[in-house]
């Protein structure tokens, strides 16, 4: 038995309160999800926001290996035509190869949201679906409250699915829309789909009950052969079903190789670096990729944990990409540093002195509050730095920022200094505005050291984050900066610490100047 992988990260898990993607971000996570071995990755809902147009519009720049680019859509307004509904005719002017539409299957929702009769809705469906089938490559139906539907009128809740696979629906995907079915409750529901309705199956879930991840596995239990779900259980009100909970329990526990063995290697990556992008607190207790997924501090545990892992372990966190940590000893760190050195492609022995060193600065970078996840130019920088190869390309004599209002009615003006030694002694003292202080401390710097690193003007910031890590000490808290910077040719995101958030925006800025320079062999 094969399982698809449907990733609706970039919509579905958009809902959620807390975060906006950039068009950058989305690009960026679709990436990392088609290394991962994802199959089917939902760019967005192209009718309904700029931001998903120029995504579809951005997506197809890049070669993917192993995924598929699906749009989002709703089945064709009642008094329109495909033809003349602009949702459907901006679905296929995305010129995504898959299109996922919804339509409605509980007979509560049709007589009440849409206001139309029951049998309007099943020529909808129908019509909807043939009408996409001629125009892209695939087409999935997700039948939106199926499961509610089901249980409130199981005959209607079919004949939607008939609509569907009459229309030419490949895959039929049943929603667990409010997220309230249990999971005996599914398992019974989908055998008695399955008695008449022969076209594959899908499975969607929400996690209001906190079943989503059961539900899911409940579902393929049941003979179910396509999973959607989110990146870190992201979305509307308690989130979606996570991905990165129901992948390794596919291929763990119930022996479906739904990715490859490394592949799986990737899952805590993944899991870190997109919370990273979506700039939400890290969930340190989540199953898998949690950084106490696999801690141990209790003297029983440690005790058996040193004698065999199997004791107090359900896998080897080494499979999925974390490690393992004894909080009493401290041990651990350099399996995570090894996998960062072989995803990177870096030629670096293991064995080398310079990587414990380097193992012991990092956990002291992370005890500051630095996160390398979201940040490999940084993370590679420090790998090469112990080695000796990141030369000193300039020294910080200081610098200033001022950020003035001189009118009440006028916007501020930011503006900053600074001083910089170049390598043969040489000291540049120069000024920037900017809008903002970091911007105007990233213009002065800039056009200093471009006076002898003139490739440095190729760099562009395109994107700037900010979290602040203890928020219980107000406007003392030390704050973590990431910064993406581009060449045109690649990207790459840096990261500083500090309690002072100018501070900390200039560690950043100055990784990211520092890591083209070494890129271009200077």
């Amino acid at each position: 038995m094969s399982v698809l992988l449907y990733d609706t990260t970039l919509r579905d898990g958009t809902q959620s309160e807390d975060i906006s993607f950039t068009v950058e971000d989305k690009i960026h996570v679709a990436k990392l999800l088609d290394e991962f071995g994802i199959h089917y990755i939902e760019g967005g809902w192209p009718g309904s926001n700029p931001k998903d147009i120029e995504f579809f519009r951005s997506i197809k720049q890049h070669n993917l290996k192993n995924a598929r680019i699906s749009a989002f859509g709703a089945t064709r307004r009642a008094k329109l035509t495909c033809d003349d509904d602009p949702s459907i005719q901006a679905l296929l002017e995305s010129e995504a190869p898959v299109a996922c539409i919804f339509g409605k299957t509980w007979d509560f929702h049709v007589t009440t949201a849409l206001q139309i009769e029951l049998h309007q809705n099943l020529e909808i469906i129908e019509d909807t679906l043939a009408y996409l089938k001629k125009h892209v490559d695939q087409v999935f139906y997700d039948a939106e409250h199926f499961f509610d539907g089901y249980k409130a009128n199981p005959d209607y809740a079919l004949q939607t699915l008939q609509a569907a696979k009459r229309g030419g629906a490949e895959y039929i995907v049943l929603c667990d829309t409010n997220g309230g079915t249990l999971p005996f409750e599914l398992g019974a529901i989908i055998e008695e789909v399955k008695k008449q309705i022969d076209t594959p199956l899908g499975i969607h879930c929400h996690n209001d009950s906190e079943l989503a991840v059961a539900n899911s596995l409940t579902a393929v239990k049941h003979g179910i052969t396509q999973v959607q779900g989110v990146i870190n259980g992201f979305g509307e009100r308690c989130g979606n079903a996570n991905l990165i909970s129901i992948i390794p329990n596919l291929k763990l526990k119930m022996g479906i190789d739904c990715i490859s063995d490394e592949q799986l290697r990737k899952l805590y990556h993944v899991s870190h670096s997109i919370r990273e992008l979506a700039n939400m607190a890290e969930w340190k207790n989540q199953p898998y990729t949690g950084k106490s997924a696999f801690a141990h501090k209790g003297g029983i545990h440690v005790s058996a944990i040193l004698k065999n892992p199997d004791t107090y372990e359900h896998i080897a966190p080494e499979i999925i990409g974390n490690q393992r940590r004894v909080l009493v000893s401290d041990l651990s760190g350099r399996s995570n540093i090894q996998y960062k050195i072989e995803e990177m492609g870096l030629d670096i022995d293991i064995n080398d002195p310079s990587v414990q060193e380097l193992v012991n600065t990092i956990k002291e970078l992370e005890n500051q509050g630095y996160a390398y996840e979201g940040a490999e130019a940084s993370m590679e920088l420090l790998l090469q730095k112990s080695r000796g190869l990141v030369p000193d390309y300039f020294k910080l004599r200081g610098y200033r920022v001022i950020d003035e209002r001189r009118e009440q009615d006028k916007e501020p003006i930011s503006e900053a200094t600074v001083r910089v030694e170049a390598p043969n002694g040489d000291t540049y003292h120069t000024a920037g505005l900017g809008n903002g202080p970091v911007d105007a401390l990233n213009t002065a710097l800039r056009k200093a050291l471009e006076q002898f690193y003139p490739v440095l003007n190729e760099i562009t910031l395109i994107d700037y984050k900010v979290r602040i890590l203890n928020t219980t000490v107000g406007t003392k808290a030390k704050t973590r900066v990431l910064i993406e910077s581009t060449d045109g040719k690649t990207r790459w995101t840096t990261v500083g610490v500090h309690n002072d958030i100018i501070r900390a925006s200039y560690l950043a800025l100055v990784d990211s100047i520092r890591y083209k320079l070494y890129k271009e062999n200077i």
